[in-house]
């Protein structure tokens, strides 16, 4: 490809070229590196606007190059109903991290899902009961199919309770996967009870309120909150949170937007409460679960070297299998679309 050429890529594209299993290792991988110190940190912008917010996550990593990515993310949990839009939609832009020069700039929705489920399976790698047999996921959309499928890798669940307040999603996701594991759609009411069950719990909605509650979780739960990644969201009763071990993706990035935000403001607790990050557990420097008996909550609220080392991915096999559309921005006057290269 043109050395002043960028790579364009649409959802379908990226779709087709990341897998779960290979962005869980990468985004351990990514985890590790920051742990040890070999990347900068990440940085991230909020703005809120009427009915919804955008943000954007920033990072470098450095693999076989260095990589910079940037994205910027819309989220508006009203969209379907009244848009017949995705909740989420945005664009990643990846730069070489020597030069500055764009190499590729593609759809984020497939990144942001993917890469987020990846979080969820190596942290329950990390954190759940080797033995852990039973699932409850709360939020039946992509995130929670993707969440299921990333534990599916790192443990052998029998049974799963689904859970959405849409019960046309909890009816798709449990189609999804009834052919594979035993799968229970769960009414309103019965959460508590389904919870009460299970070794593994994922919160993945727009919740604005707490919903999992202290009374509800058994000892040895492993819960992995992604719903909370704006100040004004919130999964996780702060009680269950300030008395149990939190394990972070980045604690100041927590701090601001995730379940340790509400935690800190209730004054429960203090970001030196916080056990670890997800990145010193893998790296060794702190133990995970010590025993059968404890809970521990994995605040997730989905980092940039997360989107760097997931896009990396994407890019190179694009470049290696001839996907996507190429723009020259050297030549903006006369910029040309080109099928493939």
């Amino acid at each position: 490809m043109n050395p002043t050429c960028t790579l364009l890529l649409n959802r379908k594209d990226v779709a087709s070229l990341l897998s779960i299993d290979e962005c869980m290792r990468a985004v351990e991988n990514a985890f590790d590196l920051y742990a040890k110190g070999q990347v900068t940190a990440p940085k991230i912008l909020g703005i809120h606007i009427n009915n919804g917010g955008f943000h954007i996550k920033a990072g470098v990593l450095t693999l076989e190059r260095t990589y910079f990515a940037a994205k910027t993310n819309s989220n508006f949990p009203d969209n379907r109903k009244q848009h017949g839009l995705p909740t989420i939609q945005g664009v990643i832009i990846v730069c070489d991290g020597d030069n500055g020069r764009p190499l590729a700039l593609m759809d984020s929705m497939e990144i942001t899902i993917i890469r987020t489920g990846a979080a969820t399976g190596v942290a329950a790698k990390y954190l759940a009961k080797a033995d852990a047999k039973t699932i409850t996921i709360c939020g039946c959309g992509n995130q929670g199919m993707i969440s299921l499928k990333a534990i599916m890798k790192v443990r052998q669940p029998e049974k799963v309770y689904a859970f959405d307040i849409d019960k046309d999603q909890a009816e798709k996701f449990c189609k999804n996967f009834s052919e594979k594991i035993s799968i229970i759609p769960l009414a309103i009411n019965e959460l508590k009870t389904a919870l009460r069950q299970s070794e593994i719990v994922v919160t993945c909605t727009t919740s604005k309120q707490p919903f999992i509650l202290t009374e509800d979780i058994m000892p040895g739960t492993f819960i992995a909150a992604v719903g909370a990644d704006s100040e004004d969201k919130q999964e996780i009763e702060s009680r269950l949170i300030a008395s149990n071990k939190l394990v972070v993706d980045l604690a100041e990035q927590c701090a601001g937007i995730g379940e340790l935000h509400h935690a800190l403001q209730n004054k429960q607790m203090q970001v030196t409460d916080v056990y670890a990050g997800l990145g010193e557990i893998i790296a060794g420097q702190k133990p995970g679960r010590i025993s059968n008996e404890e809970i521990i909550i994995f605040d997730s609220t989905g980092t940039a070297l997360q989107d760097v080392a997931a896009a990396a991915i994407v890019y190179e096999k694009a470049l290696n299998n001839g996907v996507g559309m190429v723009m020259d921005f050297g030549e903006m006057e006369n910029a040309i679309m080109i099928p493939g290269f």
